[in-house]
């Protein structure tokens, strides 16, 4: 199984970057493949023919697993993000399966994954199973901010994958 991880915030190295790559070990059971912290793109993201990014958009969007993070910003996602998503194609740009995850400093965003990021994934052509995940950020640490969301999903992230013919 191939894993991706983007991440969307503007500090790179961040508490966004750590949620992500928990989520995509606990989800995948190891490391992820490739991790884009998109904050370590620069000027690139802003170059439509930067190869280094068309490469990125390629690996990202032919991975079995995507975990999309991203900080909440005015009740959505990053502007950083936008610009990375904005690479792909409509209805094939995302073939696998790909998982909303934003964090937060406040529960009045819960929902901002289902409203925001979700939907941009499956236009993008992702599967996007269950719920998306909405984390405190000053939870990121916390594995149990994590636990029931994760209990809830990985059976169903299973499933897809295993119906996909890849292995889990």
């Amino acid at each position: 199984m191939s894993t991706a991880v983007v991440v969307g915030n503007p500090k790179p190295g961040s508490r966004t970057l750590a949620a992500a790559l928990h989520v995509g070990r606990e989800l995948s059971g190891a490391e992820p493949e490739l991790v884009v912290d998109l904050a370590t793109l620069g000027p690139a993201l802003l170059d439509w023919s930067s190869a280094e990014v068309a490469d990125l958009v390629e690996r990202v969007g032919s991975a079995d697993l995507v975990v999309v993070a991203t900080p909440t910003y005015k009740g959505t996602y990053t502007g950083l993000l936008k610009l990375f998503l904005d690479r792909f194609a409509a209805g094939t740009g995302l073939r696998g399966v790909a998982i909303p995850v934003m964090l937060g400093a406040s529960e009045a965003h819960a929902l901002a994954p289902e409203l925001s990021l979700r939907p941009v994934l499956a236009e993008l052509g992702a599967t996007v199973p269950g719920r998306g995940l909405f984390v405190i950020d000053t939870d990121h640490e916390n594995p149990a901010a994590y636990a029931d969301w994760l209990d809830a999903t990985r059976p169903v992230v299973t499933t897809l994958l295993t119906a996909r013919g890849v292995a889990v």
